[in-house]
């Protein structure tokens, strides 16, 4: 696969790939070596297969007035619009991580305003330093759309999952639309070997009636945020409202049934 030449980057995390509009597209965060720290870049790419072809470097997505420090992209798509969330600062001089959104003009291009959805406010959103909201991820069920984030510092056993939820006919851009659940929705359980999980992304099954979780955790307490986390996944259910339902971390060393379908 050829790539064009782009900007020189360290520290890349974060990649998803859409398909959006006769082309594919991937957002990953990085450090350009500039402007205190990690932005959202975006790759576009023509051909019909991702895997041939050559990548363009669309350079930095950000909103054009507050292009502040910004992590973990990902994208919405509501109401017959597109919208682009991640986790970033307020300001140059804040650590603290909050969600933002803001529209799409184009699979590279935000217009303003941002808005902050999400903000870490309570103590379980608050382990480590900083203090962190991150990790966006859209699930949609029945008539609801959720937003699954990650909670605490990844430095911590006690990184986790939390939940905001929505209408699939809501207005994303107004907080208002946004209900956050007060407690994590996935957490630890050392008994299992499942330490800090989180920064989650979902799947179906390939007959399209599972739905399952995947995500990182660590094996041992004090592992943080290194090497040391190992991906994982299990099907998950639904609650009686409607919400997600993700259990607890499946013990390592568990044998799970093949997502059905393969």
């Amino acid at each position: 696969m050829d790539a064009s030449p782009g900007n020189t980057y360290r520290d890349i995390w974060a990649p998803e790939i859409y398909f959006f509009d006769g082309k594919w597209y991937v957002y990953f965060s990085a450090d350009p070596f500039c402007c205190n720290g990690h932005r959202v870049f975006v790759l576009e790419n023509s051909s019909p297969d991702p895997t041939t072809g050559t990548w363009v470097d669309k350079g930095r997505i950000a909103n054009p007035t507050e292009d502040f420090w910004a992590i973990d992209g990902t994208v919405l798509e509501q109401n017959g619009l597109r919208y682009f969330l991640w986790s970033g600062h307020r300001e140059t001089a804040d650590g603290v991580q909050r969600l933002y959104i803001s529209k799409m003009i184009n699979p590279w291009t935000l217009t303003g305003p941002r808005v902050e959805l999400s903000s870490p406010e309570y103590e379980w959103e608050k382990k480590g330093e900083p203090d962190v909201n991150e990790g966006p991820e859209v699930l949609k069920h029945g008539n609801k759309t959720f937003i699954v984030y990650s909670g605490s510092h990844c430095s911590t056993d006690d990184y986790v999952l939390g939940l905001l939820t929505a209408s699939q006919t809501a207005d994303p851009m107004d907080p208002k639309s946004w209900t956050k659940t007060p407690t994590p929705v996935f957490v630890k359980n050392p008994t299992g070997n499942a330490y800090g999980p989180g920064h989650n992304g979902f799947f179906k099954s390939p007959d399209g009636t599972e739905d399952w979780l995947i995500y990182h955790a660590n094996v041992a307490t004090g592992q943080g945020c290194g090497d040391a986390r190992s991906t994982r996944m299990q099907k998950f259910t639904w609650n009686s409202d409607g919400s997600p339902n993700f259990g607890q971390p499946v013990p390592t060393g568990s044998k799970l049934p093949r997502p059905s379908g393969e």
